[in-house]
């Protein structure tokens, strides 16, 4: 996909709708069907306002300044701060959360770009760590991406040791 075909950037609270329906929209593909759940939007809503305060979003759209922007894909990052314990103090660790890409877009680079996004701000943020449990057919792009293996089911990444 063309680059500018494709522009990721931070969601606000402008894009909640656009959030909610992107994530039904992925999960109705993948169930192969439509879900039936008409207070969706409103549960989303509720945990959007509860999460926004200690997670970033970003929104993938595809399109352009004269067609419109379509929503095509998302990723955030909850920032999780250590308590301080004696003898060190606190750091600060993001785990990356519901990322997804409509299918049609799965193989046009969007997934990369949007975790781009989300390392990028984790080094900005000075993370020590960018953690993640990724499903069994999302692990060998995470582990491409400079992500380890750390147990059975967590994956992590020193965003300040991964050059761009």
């Amino acid at each position: 996909m063309p680059e500018s075909d494709l522009v990721v950037r931070m969601a606000d609270e402008r894009d909640e709708a656009a959030l909610a329906g992107l994530r039904r929209a992925w999960l109705e593909e993948r169930a192969g069907r439509p879900v039936d759940d008409p207070g969706f939007e409103a549960a989303f809503a509720q945990w959007w306002r509860l999460e926004l305060p200690r997670r970033t979003f970003w929104l993938a759209e595809a399109g352009s300044e004269q067609s419109g922007w379509t929503p095509v894909g998302s990723i955030n990052v909850v920032e999780i701060v250590h308590m301080p314990r004696p003898g060190a103090r606190s750091g600060r660790i993001g785990q990356v959360g519901s990322a997804f890409v409509l299918s049609a877009f799965a193989d046009r680079g969007v997934a990369g770009a949007l975790l781009a996004h989300a390392v990028r701000h984790a080094r900005e943020r000075r993370y020590r760590r960018l953690v993640l449990a990724p499903t069994g057919s999302s692990a060998s792009f995470y582990r491409r991406a400079g992500f380890d293996a750390a147990g059975d089911s967590l994956l992590v990444l020193d965003p300040l040791a991964v050059a761009d």
